[in-house]
């Protein structure tokens, strides 16, 4: 595994793991144990940055996540970065899949949040703390100043925006630097691109989610691929519906040529790609078995040239694709 540095300071695996699968938008819940074992797992083959939510559960256990990523890592706790997010919660009222969000980033609700997740992680601070949506009532200033104090008190040492824009982040980075923000990014969808240079001039990492387009990527699904309504939400995520592979041909055709010369997967090639585009970009898959582990974190090691880099993101442009999940859509409550 190779590492990066996120911000000014935070280093953490090349390669992160997004543990939200193991109880969430992922088909039926993992058993604890197992999801305990794969994530222990992870932290011996060299991963050293984890990703949860407060959101991360089921219905029955609404906080599972955060449960089960703070009892695996709390024998590796002085090896590890974890992240954490507040500020959303979903709307099961409608029985809507996914489930709509509605955001609430008022500095009491922060407040409350970090200490539910300093106790359900075991630990007594929070290496990077995530606003996980932008709360249009709520300035970005008095975000930033709550976590400017959130980091006097010693509760977090570093924090972040996910699906962060240009104007928030300047906005917010003024008051409290930011570490990294944490947006959509894969080869199907390349809008946060934009934001680049802005990291750049500020100092900011990029943690990117469903780097694979939800594991559209790894060339493992097809028009036979079926997915469970009730648990997971790639049942009606548009790169899975039965016409989008007939789409994607040729994208998918991209991926097994550069794999092919590589010596590499599709998936790694589709993670290698952005790895070798900017030093500051971590992906964070998820995964709940050793074999993709390991995969994920061989993309660390697929080196591509600038000019190969280039050529991927020339062929993007210019082909056809089936539209990809954006996002769950936010409602006001």
């Amino acid at each position: 595994m190779k590492y990066r540095t996120l911000g000014k300071d935070l280093t953490v695996s090349a390669v992160g793991l997004g543990c939200m699968g193991f109880s969430h938008a992922y088909g039926a819940p993992t058993e604890e144990k197992e999801a305990i074992r794969i994530i222990q797992q992870a932290a011996d083959m060299g991963y050293t940055f984890f990703d949860t939510a407060e959101i991360y559960g089921t219905q029955d256990e609404p906080f599972l996540n955060e449960k089960i990523v703070g009892e695996a890592l709390k024998p590796y706790r002085d090896k590890v970065i974890i992240a954490t997010k507040f500020g959303i919660r979903f709307d099961t009222s409608g029985n809507q899949v996914p489930y709509p969000l509605v955001t609430n980033s008022r500095p009491e609700r922060i407040r409350e949040s970090v200490e539910g997740s300093l106790k359900r992680l075991q630990i007594d601070y929070i290496d990077l703390y995530f606003q996980h949506r932008i709360d249009d009532d709520i300035p970005p200033e008095e975000v930033a100043g709550t976590m400017s104090e959130l980091m006097k008190e010693g509760k977090i040492t570093h924090w972040g925006i996910s699906e962060a824009n240009e104007e928030y982040l300047r906005r917010a980075d003024v008051v409290c630097p930011v570490t990294a923000v944490e947006n959509r990014y894969s080869m199907m969808a390349r809008q946060y691109e934009s934001l680049f240079p802005v990291l750049e001039e500020l100092g900011v990492g990029f943690v990117a989610f469903s780097p694979m387009a939800n594991g559209l990527l790894t060339g493992k699904y097809g028009k036979e691929s079926q997915f469970d309504k009730r648990y997971d939400y790639r049942s009606s995520m548009p790169q899975f519906e039965a016409d989008s592979y007939d789409k994607n041909k040729e994208l998918f055709r991209l991926l097994e040529n550069t794999a092919k010369e590589k010596n590499a997967t599709c998936g790694q090639i589709s993670m290698a790609w952005m790895l070798c585009k900017k030093p500051y970009i971590v992906p964070i898959p998820g995964t709940r078995k050793q074999e993709r582990l390991l995969e994920n974190a061989g993309a660390s090691e697929v080196r591509l040239t600038t000019q190969e880099v280039e050529a991927l993101d020339k062929a993007l442009d210019a082909m056809e694709m089936s539209a990809v999940f954006g996002g769950t859509g936010i409602i006001k409550k």
